[in-house]
Order: C-alpha cells, then sequence, then structure tokens
C-alpha cells in the first residue's frame, strides 16, 4: 500500500519550512506501512531547496523504516539532483 504526498506548485527556500513540516506529518501520520510516494508533478517554480525537502522526506522514511519514491518528478528538478549528485536518492515511483 502506498501513501502518496504532493509538492506544491512553487517550492523555493522561502516555502521550504513550511512544505518539509506538512510532508513531514503527512509521513508519521499515513498508514505507516508501504511505500511514501511523493507527487512532484505539480512543481512549476523551484531552487534546491526541492531537493533538500526531498532528501528531508526521505531521511523520515528511512527513520519510519519505509520506503521512499518520487512520481512525475519535472526533468530540471532531476537535472538539479544529477548536479548535485543526488539523483539516485531520489528513486522514481513504478
Amino acid at each position: 500500500m502506498a501513501d502518496h504526498l504532493t509538492l506544491p506548485a512553487e517550492l523555493t527556500s522561502a516555502q521550504a519550512m513550511a512544505c518539509l513540516a506538512e510532508l513531514s506529518a503527512g509521513v508519521r501520520q499515513e498508514s505507516k506501512s508501504g511505500i511514501v510516494v511523493i507527487d512532484a508533478g505539480p512543481l512549476e517554480r523551484f531552487d534546491s531547496s526541492a531537493i533538500a525537502v526531498l532528501l528531508e522526506v526521505r531521511r523520515a522514511c528511512a527513520a519510519a523504516g519505509r520506503p521512499f519514491a518520487v512520481q512525475s518528478m519535472p526533468a530540471r528538478l532531476h537535472e538539479l539532483a544529477s548536479l548535485y549528485g543526488v539523483a539516485a536518492l531520489l528513486p522514481a515511483a513504478a
């Protein structure tokens, strides 16, 4: 069973802390088992903070013993993750 959480349309340093708090709460409050899938499809405007948020959610999932994946990652976000050398840490959802 997968729990789906969604990124906002805008995720820059101005929104990062609030977004992280919301996603982290979602990781804790959802079914507590199965994979956590982050839908990045709505992202339109973002900076490197989006990568930081995804990595922190990944850490929260790992701490909870839950697998993590990202679906509908925009190409620009994937390029940014590759540039920082963390693309392998943000697996695509099946």
